[in-house]
């Protein structure tokens, strides 16, 4: 169990930005200490928790030190594959969702670091999705990768305009995903 974050680690504990957790350091909100002859800030771990408590931030990140990603797509056997390759990885905490509804509400509760998401739902496009997402300053520092069999350029040129950070072709290659996971979450 780590005891000492430095200020990017913290951003990414508390899904801030590290211009953030600056502010709160430099104001004395947060408290720590700087490392002797440098300007790098670091923040002890019973610190941090006594921080996220007072703001009313989840401590599960910290605690699990795992990344949630939920999946959204209503082809079960894509959805099973994908929670088995990514619950056997270890880094990934993951969650379900088979329509644009549920994707919703499980964003809301669970606070995924990423989404992957179907485009083509049986209750909404996954633009609809992206760009509700896209609209609420909670959710900015959610990556989504956008998955489909039936698109073309100019659809997923629009995608990625709403907000999407990548898109993936189905069939994909499950090598191919996890890298995309890893890079868009810097693991």
């Amino acid at each position: 169990m780590k005891n000492v974050y430095s200020t990017g680690e913290v951003a990414t504990i508390c899904k801030v930005s590290q211009q953030t957790v600056i502010r709160c350091f430099d104001s004395g909100k947060l408290q720590g200490f700087r490392v002797p002859g440098s300007r790098f800030r670091r923040i002890p771990r019973e610190s941090l928790i006594k921080f996220m408590k007072e703001n009313d931030i989840p401590l599960d990140l910290l605690e699990s030190g795992r990344r949630k990603v939920l999946v959204v797509d209503d082809d079960p056997e894509i959805v099973e594959l994908l929670v088995d390759v990514l619950d056997r990885d270890g880094r990934f905490e993951v969650r379900t969702a088979s329509s644009g509804y549920d994707a919703g509400v499980l964003t809301q509760e669970f606070r995924p670091d990423l989404m992957i998401l179907d485009y083509m739902l049986p209750d909404v496009n996954g633009n609809v999705v992206c760009k509700t997402i896209r609209q609420n300053d909670a959710f900015s520092h959610m990556k989504i990768i956008i998955v489909s069999g039936v698109i073309n350029q100019e659809e997923i040129d629009q995608l990625l305009k709403m907000g999407a950070d990548a898109f993936m072709k189905k069939p994909f290659s499950i090598d191919a995903l996890v890298n995309r996971i890893s890079e868009l979450l810097v693991l």
